[in-house]
């Protein structure tokens, strides 16, 4: 794995941590930059073959 593969999947995963402490604390702005967030790296992924392949979200 290199490291932009590896970057991009360790912030993906720090991405689902913080919209999982967002919703719990229900924090709905928090949660939507999250989200949004995790929407770009997932569409980033997407255009360069990253599979991603469990979510915790």
């Amino acid at each position: 794995m290199d490291a932009f593969t590896a970057g991009l999947l360790q912030r993906i995963k720090a991405a689902e941590t913080d919209l999982t402490l967002a919703r719990e604390t229900g924090d709905d702005f928090l949660a939507e930059v999250e989200q949004g967030e995790l929407d770009d790296l997932h569409r980033l992924a997407a255009e360069h073959g990253v599979e991603i392949h469990a979510s915790t979200v």
